[in-house]
């Protein structure tokens, strides 16, 4: 099944690439846009978020939707990329022994930045979950996730298996994510959980926003893993 925001979203994305709408332009208003496709603003909302996912535009409160200055369109391996896909750390090591350990499990109201990115308004609850994750019995990662409840129910035995494999039992299809991959120093939680030894030691760390095919972001995520076992595979096709 394909979704009428995939549709709106890939007919925009075309009017960038072929320099109908340039750097720095702002799009049409969602109500225009929802009038041009006969759909409604919230089909349209999902289609622009797209796009802001996938770095092509951003928005700007009070001003509108506006073409990212530093898209770069020469980028053709940006979707073939395996460090594009879902990260998870039982679905991506499926040959591995994967379990956790949960430090935190909460619910709580979003922080505004939460409210932007997950599309959710401010008195829909997010579940505030941390959690160290082990590979064959040694510490793989440190995870910070934020979801919201709505997206379905979470325990403590979903916590210390994989969140993925229960949104995909429930019927619920990952479509991707946005990342970002970064280095950073050991801080404290670092120290505290395992993940570094010192705190000169430097750790990998990936921030994620992940979506589900109607659009909706279900997971906003932060990973923190040790040097000693970080490595990440992308095959680039050009």
């Amino acid at each position: 099944m394909e979704y009428k925001y995939k549709k709106i979203a890939e007919n925009i994305k075309s009017k960038i690439k072929n320099g109908q709408y340039k750097a720095g332009d702002i799009l049409p208003d969602q109500s225009q846009i929802a009038k041009d496709f006969n759909t409604t603003r919230s089909t349209v909302h999902k289609a622009l978020n797209l796009l802001v996912i996938e770095g092509m535009i951003y928005s700007k409160r009070g001003a509108g939707t506006f073409v990212r200055k530093d898209f770069n369109l020469d980028t053709k391996y940006k979707s073939v990329s395996a460090l594009e896909k879902p990260l998870g750390a039982t679905y991506t090591h499926q040959a591995n022994k994967v379990t956790s350990k949960i430090l935190s499990y909460s619910a709580r109201l979003p922080t505004e930045e939460e409210m932007e990115k997950l599309l959710i308004e401010s008195d829909a609850p997010v579940y505030d979950i941390q959690r160290i994750r082990y590979m064959d019995g040694k510490i793989f990662a440190y995870e910070h996730t934020i979801m919201p409840t709505t997206i379905a129910p979470i325990n403590e035995d979903v916590l210390e298996h994989s969140i993925y494999d229960h949104l995909k039992n429930l019927g619920l299809n990952i479509e991707g994510s946005h990342r970002i991959v970064k280095a950073d120093r050991a801080d404290k939680t670092d120290l505290e959980t395992g993940i570094a030894k010192d705190k000169v030691d430097p750790v990998l760390v990936i921030i994620q926003l992940s979506y589900l095919d109607d659009g909706q972001p279900f997971e906003l995520s932060e990973s923190r893993f040790p040097f000693e076992n970080s490595e990440l595979i992308a095959d680039i096709t050009l």
